[in-house]
């Protein structure tokens, strides 16, 4: 308990049961004031600070209610016990639902004054554990506030430093002599940006640790559209999805296998001077798992299975399905190809 006692104000229009209560308070370590009147009681409250107010019922002119109801207007309302020499619970129901924090039942002997120091004691820790409450749910706040306002500075950071990883991958691809190399680099480039659009997607939305797949799937299947589209061949990258979020140790492989599978079939479904569409589909399938399903119109896998370009990008796919512990089933025919990626 605090070193200054606690300030009790007592309202009661008996000046001698005033008295003989703050002596009673008083013994217990209270420091007690006392008013004769509810105008005087509300006067004295809205001008001093008081840890509780105790008012009795039975008063002349303003009685206990109007006097409670009048001092939980003010600006800091003290809590208040309730004090009736009445038996009626209608009486104490209406003093609660008033606003009193408790009430006692005022009586001649020395358990008056032993029930009102119990009830003064239980209202003050009340209080006490309200305001503690409060302060550790404002504490709270404020930590997952700053918390809040690191995480999106990381994920700013890290798309920043992606962004600039991916430049320079961009710069050695222009420097780069062989058209392989050229075309490795361009590769790496659309990896790095397919983990970037996470953490730009994580900054710009303001979430902490899960990704709307929708946004961050369309806005990475816009910037391949772009990247892979010439004007002898364009391609149409179509996108459908119902509303999934999923943790960023799940939204970056499914990045990555989507980056991999629509670049392989810009690139290898279609003639290169023809144009062509690839139709993506992200689906929930139940409460706890999706599917995914990448598909082409174009020339399907050669007949004799082998891969085409360096083959790194079938490595991805396969490293990127075994983390999500998903099923990766390749359908190839004379008419396309459909990827789908089943994850539980």
């Amino acid at each position: 308990m605090d070193e200054t006692p606690a300030r009790i104000l007592y309202i009661d229009d008996d000046e001698g049961l005033r008295r003989l209560t703050r002596r009673a308070l008083e013994r217990r370590g209270y420091a007690v004031e006392l008013a004769a009147s509810g105008a005087e009681g509300i006067a004295r409250a809205a001008a001093e600070r008081f840890d509780l107010v105790a008012v009795d019922h039975y008063m002349p002119g303003q009685d206990g209610l109007a006097t409670l109801i009048e001092l939980r207007t003010l600006p800091e309302p003290p809590p208040v016990i309730y004090v009736t020499g009445s038996e009626e619970s209608r009486i104490a129901v209406a003093a609660l639902k008033a606003g009193a924090i408790d009430y006692i039942v005022k009586t001649i002997d020395e358990d008056f004054f032993d029930l009102l120091a119990r009830a003064v004691e239980q209202a003050l820790e009340a209080v006490r554990m309200k305001a503690a409450k409060e302060r550790a749910e404002q504490e709270l706040r404020e930590s997952n506030a700053q918390l809040q306002m690191m995480l999106d500075e990381v994920n700013h950071r890290v798309a920043n430093s992606l962004q600039l990883v991916s430049a320079f991958v961009h710069l050695q691809a222009r420097n780069a002599v062989s058209a392989e190399a050229k075309v490795a680099l361009k590769d790496t480039q659309r990896r790095i940006a397919a983990v970037g659009q996470v953490h730009k997607r994580l900054y710009a939305s303001g979430a902490v640790t899960t990704v709307d797949m929708s946004d961050y799937l369309g806005a990475l299947l816009r910037e391949l559209e772009e990247a892979c589209s010439t004007g002898a061949a364009p391609r149409r990258i179509s996108f459908e999805a119902d509303r999934l979020s999923l943790p960023i140790d799940k939204a970056v492989p499914l990045g990555i296998i989507v980056n991999e599978l629509v670049s392989n079939a810009c690139k290898y479904a279609y003639p290169a001077d023809a144009e062509g569409e690839v139709r993506v589909r992200l689906q929930a399938d139940g409460a706890n798992a999706f599917l995914l399903n990448v598909q082409d119109d174009g020339c399907g896998m050669p007949a004799d299975g082998s891969v085409k370009g360096t083959g790194l990008g079938s490595q991805v796919i396969a490293a990127m399905a075994r983390s999500l512990k998903g099923v990766l089933s390749i359908d190839s025919t004379k008419r396309g190809l459909s990827a789908t990626l089943v994850v539980k």
